[in-house]
C-alpha cells in the first residue's frame, strides 16, 4: 500500500515531463486559424473561407486538357507569395461529361469557376494560339470592368484581335508574352497583400 503513493506520484511526474517536452517537428500543426503561406486550390476543391491572403485565378485556355498547362508554369512563379492560387484545370476531367446544366459534374465545375472568379483580388487570362478557349472570352467579358483582370493573348490565338479591342475599350492591363504575364502577376499579387 504505501508503494502506490509513490508509484501515482512518478506516473504524474513522468506526464508532466512529457507534457512539457517539444514536439517532433513532423507531429506539430500550425495554431488553428492559420493557413500555410502559399496554397494552390483546384476544381473542386471548397475555396477556402475567411483566409485574408490574395487570390490569383488561373483563367485562360485549357482545352479539356490540351492546350499547354502553362497554369503549372505561372503556380512555379509565384510559390514564394503568400497567396492562394484558382486552378480550374482539374486532372480528374471527363471530356464525356455533356456541357448541359443537369451535368452534375460539369455544374460543379461551371459553379467553381464563377465563385473563384468572384473571390479573386487578381485574374490572369492566358489566350493560347492555336485553342478557341470561348469559356475563357465569355470571362473576360463577365470580368473586363472589375480592374483586377491582367491578359495576354498572343499572335495566332483564334479571336485576339476581340480580346485587343475589348481589353482597350475597358483598361485590361495585357501583356505581350508569358514573363510580362508573370510580372504583372507578381505585382498585382504584392499589391493586393497590403
Amino acid at each position: 500500500m504505501s508503494l502506490r503513493p509513490f508509484a501515482l506520484a512518478s506516473i504524474v511526474s513522468i506526464l508532466l515531463v512529457l507534457a512539457a517536452a517539444p514536439m517532433p517537428a513532423a507531429a506539430q500543426t500550425p495554431p488553428v486559424g492559420t493557413a500555410p503561406a502559399f496554397q494552390v486550390v483546384t476544381s473542386p476543391e471548397a475555396l477556402p473561407a475567411g483566409d485574408g491572403r490574395p487570390r490569383l485565378f488561373l483563367g485562360g485556355s485549357i482545352a479539356g486538357g490540351e492546350a499547354p498547362d502553362w497554369q503549372a508554369e505561372l503556380i512555379a512563379a509565384v510559390d514564394d507569395l503568400d497567396v492562394v492560387v484558382l486552378n480550374p484545370r482539374r486532372a480528374d476531367w471527363n471530356p464525356d461529361w455533356r456541357p448541359e446544366a443537369d451535368e452534375p459534374e460539369f455544374r460543379r465545375q461551371v459553379e467553381w469557376e464563377l465563385a473563384a472568379l468572384e473571390a479573386a483580388d487578381v485574374i490572369v487570362m492566358y489566350f493560347a494560339p492555336g485553342a478557341q478557349s470561348p469559356i475563357s472570352l465569355l470571362e473576360l467579358g463577365l470580368h473586363a470592368r472589375s480592374g483586377k483582370m491582367i491578359v495576354l493573348a498572343p499572335d495566332g490565338f483564334w479571336r485576339k484581335g476581340n480580346v485587343d479591342i475589348t481589353a482597350e475599350t475597358y483598361g485590361v492591363r495585357q501583356v505581350e508574352d508569358m514573363d510580362a504575364l508573370v510580372t504583372e502577376a507578381r505585382r498585382a499579387l504584392q499589391a493586393a497583400a497590403r
